[in-house]
């Protein structure tokens, strides 16, 4: 027994025939009015001629209207030969050079790089050199945005000779960085088989090199004078024991505990060096790991606290109840917190406690950051001292710093982990008063 269909299946077909049908006529009559209307202008000549041939030459209507049908005929039938040379026009109209291909062959390359023509406008440029000169814009002349007198010289001398060249040139931007140029000729092909000359920019940063020769440079001159007093107090203090105190013991006692606070303030010397030449280093690659200021303030307070209960110093913590996150490198800012409060205990040991406290704010150009402030309730900073705080192995008491174990770089390099972070560093003080070492770091974007 047969089940008849449901209403629902009988009327499905009917429906598809009745959406679809009206769909495929309008595009026939499209294609087909497309058509006529690009022949009309042989279409009009023929039916004027074959009119004038039934008029005066006595030619059948039947024959002539014969013939123009045969034209409207031939006028329907889908040619290619007109797409053909539209596709030619279209591809004429572009030059090879400046084809997506070509595009995405520039975007990839790793170093900034620009496209010039011959006459030095821009015709592709990648991100990382529209992130070194924001004002290169396509098809707008390079000389304009990089205004480098030794760029200009360069790119001029280049275009004339079309010959390479190659300079060297320091960028001044918000960080200096040190850039190699280098300008190719390079022939492309043209549209109609012939060759057009235009040339490759690509820079390459040469900042890590220099800094890696000022490094070694800076290091050489600053141990070699910083080193030499510990090590001229160890050689006579060695000369001692082995001549007329060998015999004796409270003698020996003393000189060993001396000789090896010295050896101590040696390699914390060496060490800060160390650390300030690694932040020169990478002073223009900016950090971008976000650090929460809460918890990393209170491992370096609790790590300095037998300091604090040595010196009779109180510690007091004044932190937001939220997430301070910046962006930053966690070893770097450890070192800077560990410096700044260190000194703090250190040097404002007598105001008896040392506040610590960080905040929100806005920067005068309108950046939210973040402001940690060590504050301390000693004798406080001449004015004079003030500006020259932070140069290397600066001390505003020789005696003092030494005998505290101080090797005169921490602030210096408190000051390059700063820049390292796009941050400021902002120091108050007044004579019996205490001083305020404030850090502004930019806030970091909270992690989705």
């Amino acid at each position: 027994m047969t089940t008849a269909p449901a209403p629902d299946e009988q009327a499905r077909p009917v429906r598809e025939i009745v959406l679809t049908a009206p769909a495929t006529r309008p595009s026939l009559m499209t294609h087909w009015s497309d058509r006529l209307r690009h022949a009309a202008i042989i279409l009009i000549a023929a039916a004027l001629a074959l009119t004038a041939l039934v008029l005066f030459a006595e030619l059948a209507i039947g024959p002539a209207l014969a013939a123009f049908a045969s034209l409207i005929a031939a006028a329907l039938v889908p040619w290619r030969l007109h797409d053909g040379a539209s596709a030619l026009d279209e591809t004429l109209g572009v030059s090879p050079v400046e084809m997506p291909v070509v595009s995405a062959i520039v975007g990839g390359m790793p170093d900034p790089a620009v496209l010039l023509d011959r006459a030095g406008r821009v015709i592709h440029l990648n991100a990382a050199a529209a992130q070194l000169a924001p004002a290169l814009r396509v098809r707008e002349l390079a000389q304009f945005a990089l205004r480098s007198p030794e760029i200009v010289t360069a790119l001029r001398e280049a275009i004339a000779t079309s010959e390479p060249r190659r300079v060297t040139y320091l960028d001044h931007g918000s960080i200096e960085r040190w850039l190699e140029l280098m300008i190719a000729p390079v022939q492309v092909p043209t549209a109609f088989g012939g060759t057009d000359q235009c040339m490759l920019m690509t820079f390459h940063d040469l900042t890590p090199l220099r800094r890696v020769e000022e490094m070694r440079a800076d290091f050489v001159a600053n141990a070699s004078h910083e080193l030499r007093t510990p090590l001229a107090a160890l050689s006579g203090f060695i000369d001692t024991l082995q001549g007329q105190a060998r015999d004796d013991p409270k003698a020996r006692e003393r000189f060993l505990g001396i000789m090896h606070a010295q050896a101590t303030r040696m390699a914390r010397l060496i060490d800060d060096l160390l650390s300030l030449s690694r932040v020169e280093l990478s002073v223009h690659v900016r950090p971008d790991a976000l650090i929460d200021l809460k918890p990393l303030i209170k491992q370096v307070t609790d790590g300095l606290e037998p300091l604090a209960k040595e010196r009779q110093v109180v510690i007091e913590l004044e932190l937001p109840e939220d997430a301070a996150t910046i962006a930053g490198d966690r070893e770097e800012l450890l070192r800077l917190f560990e410096n700044l409060i260190e000194n703090a205990l250190k040097y404002g040991a007598s105001g008896g406690r040392v506040v610590v406290s960080v905040m929100a704010a806005v920067s005068g150009e309108g950046v939210p950051e973040y402001r940690a402030v060590v504050r301390d309730f000693g004798p406080g900073i001449a004015p004079e001292h003030l500006p020259r705080l932070t140069e290397r192995f600066y001390r505003v008491d020789v005696g003092d710093s030494r005998s505290q174990g101080g090797t005169g770089l921490g602030l210096s390099l408190v000051k390059h982990i700063v820049n390292r972070h796009r941050g400021r560093l902002l120091i108050e003080s007044v004579l019996k008063k205490g001083a305020t070492f404030t850090v502004c770091l930019p806030q970091g974007k909270p992690q989705v």
